[in-house]
């Protein structure tokens, strides 16, 4: 019996009993292909995940930074432009001295007391128009300059055949700039 069950034993198998053999064999083959195929597909879903973070995260980055640039350059801007009109509002206060100044000039003196009165009045006039163009105020051209309503203000209108229209005729109130910003537009009388 014994060399029955040994013959037995040594039979080839047939080929069905070997797809019985390799099938469980295949079946854990493919199970761990599979776990293999989930585990790279898993660290490439998380690797696509890391790279959208990433580039989420570089985005914001530099839209903050940009953000950060455009509002350190607006700063700067601001503080410029204050440091460059820092005496407009004392010229805008003393705009209106400077015209009595000149209704003052234009007094004729009768006696010698009223000219050296006069004189005096025109050395203040003189040292304060210094003073103020030192920190950049100028006066605006008017007459005989075509009238341009960003620094000009027409209050009158006449008509003048020796003028070409629409030109100030004439000054009723003199207008200043400080650097480049009108600080007081000239009231003028334009052809028609």
């Amino acid at each position: 019996m014994e060399v029955e069950s040994v013959a037995e034993e040594q039979k080839p198998l047939t080929e069905e009993e070997i797809h019985k053999t390799e099938l469980p064999t295949d079946e854990k083959e493919k199970e761990e292909v599979n776990d293999e195929v989930v585990i790279e597909e898993a660290t490439e879903s998380k690797e696509e995940l890391l790279q959208k973070q990433l580039d989420e995260a570089e985005d914001r980055y530099l839209r903050l930074r940009a953000d950060f640039d455009n509002f350190r350059r607006r700063a700067n801007l601001d503080r410029e432009a204050q440091e460059k009109y820092r005496a407009q509002k004392l010229v805008t206060d003393l705009l209106p001295v400077l015209d009595n100044f000149e209704r003052a000039l234009q007094v004729t003196p009768e006696h010698e007391e009223t000219k050296s009165v006069l004189q005096g009045i025109e050395m203040v006039y003189k040292t304060l128009l210094t003073a103020l163009e030192s920190e950049g105020v100028e006066p605006i051209d008017t007459v005989g300059h075509p009238f341009d309503p960003n620094i000009h203000q027409a209050v009158m209108t006449e008509t003048d055949e020796n003028a070409e229209p629409n030109t100030v005729l004439a000054e009723l109130q003199k207008g200043y700039k400080l650097k480049d910003r009108v600080i007081r537009a000239s009231m003028v009388k334009v052809n028609q």
